[in-house]
């Protein structure tokens, strides 16, 4: 081999290195790696597999295989030929996902499952249980978690915008690939609508949409599924308990009267569902004066810890305050532009308070219950 030329195994291992940004793990693996030819002049030619010709993120395979395979010595100049897989490829790269699992298993109910999954509760709309949902999301990928959400408010989908996501997921078989931001996977209703059209189904169909996403949808191994309920008790969050039975509530309020009473409702619906009521978030607790900074008691106080308070009563386990996030207009600011406020201020008030929710819902090793350690007795 001339001493120019790169090595054929030292392109191999930089192509393990590169992961497909949709499915989160290494192209070799998902048997996308079509052909690798390297010339005497110092060229690769690298075919991958895309799993469907529309493949939204093509510009960024080719980046990634490019920059990879430059990397290594003796690397001239990098071609990436992008084809699609056949129907045959396409099922084995599902039957490979799924690890011959049935496809409408859900595995977040499944005995063994890891991943810790919180529904975000409200009485009302208005009270920001989006905003916090989105916010607790990205603190904790920032952390370094493996972070999904689920945008369960069919009616009122808003997480796409929040999290700054503007295309749809890709199907790969009857599997759908969410898209990521901020390095959280997430999926939602109104990534399947046109424009701003209303969603106008009843009951039935709510259930087995959440079924569809909870099943369908390729999550991979996540630590925290955080879904955004609609405001409520109705079908949503009764289907979450039904799917997920190990599923637990986070309850969203702001201190007025108005909030806290329905906000106690929905915490309640816990006696029902025989679920976990984890704590309550007061969100927009109260405003700094942008005077004097004192703390301004816009929509009243003391409604989070009364809605605790009542919560540990009715469900006979300690429901604790989490956090009072205090009004800041760039939380808002963030919603819009699809940037979370603890990404783009992270030392701001309302940031600091999100955060240790996050670390507060995380800070608990995922543990061995449920998990095989591959241990044989020992023979006597």
């Amino acid at each position: 081999m001339s001493p120019s030329r790169p090595s054929s195994d030292a392109i191999q291992s930089a192509l393990a290195t590169v992961h497909d940004p949709e499915i989160g793990r290494p192209i070799t693996e998902l048997d996308m790696v079509s052909s690798v030819h390297v010339l005497d002049d110092g060229s690769v030619d690298v075919t991958v597999l895309l799993t469907v010709s529309g493949c939204p993120m093509r510009e960024e395979i080719i980046n990634r295989v490019s920059n990879a395979v430059s990397a290594v010595a003796g690397v001239r100049a990098v071609r990436v030929d992008l084809q699609v897989m056949t129907d045959e490829q396409r099922t084995a790269l599902h039957t490979k996902l799924r690890g011959g699992v049935a496809p409408k298993m859900i595995p977040f109910a499944q005995p063994g499952s890891m991943t810790r999954v919180y529904g975000v509760a409200s009485g009302k709309g208005g009270v920001g249980k989006s905003s916090i949902t989105v916010n607790l999301a990205a603190a904790m990928a920032r952390s370094g978690l493996s972070v999904g959400v689920l945008d369960a408010d069919i009616y009122g989908h808003s997480v796409p915008r929040m999290l700054g996501i503007d295309r749809p997921p890709t199907q790969v078989e009857k599997m759908i690939m969410p898209p990521q931001a901020h390095g959280v996977r997430v999926i939602s209703t109104g990534m399947f609508t046109r424009g701003n059209q209303p969603v106008t189904w009843r009951g039935p169909m709510l259930h087995r949409a959440l079924e569809q996403f909870l099943s369908d949808v390729f999550w991979g191994d996540l630590d925290v599924l955080l879904l955004d309920l609609p405001p409520g008790t109705g079908d949503i969050a009764i289907s979450l308990a039904q799917l997920v039975p190990s599923s637990e509530l986070l309850v969203v309020t702001t201190p007025q009267l108005a909030a806290t009473e329905v906000a106690e409702r929905a915490g309640t619906i816990a006696v029902q569902t025989r679920q976990n009521v984890v704590g309550v978030v007061e969100n927009m607790a109260w405003l700094p004066c942008p005077h004097c900074g004192e703390r301004v008691d816009v929509f009243g106080s003391g409604g989070g810890a009364a809605v605790a308070e009542r919560l540990t009563r009715v469900l006979g386990h300690d429901v604790p305050l989490l956090a009072q996030v205090p009004v800041d207009v760039r939380l808002r600011e963030g919603g819009d532009n699809g940037v979370p406020l603890v990404v783009s201020e992270p030392d701001s008030e309302a940031s600091k308070a999100l955060r240790a929710v996050a670390d507060r819902l995380t800070y608990r090793s995922r543990g061995l219950a449920g998990r095989s350690l591959n241990l044989t007795p020992a023979g006597r």
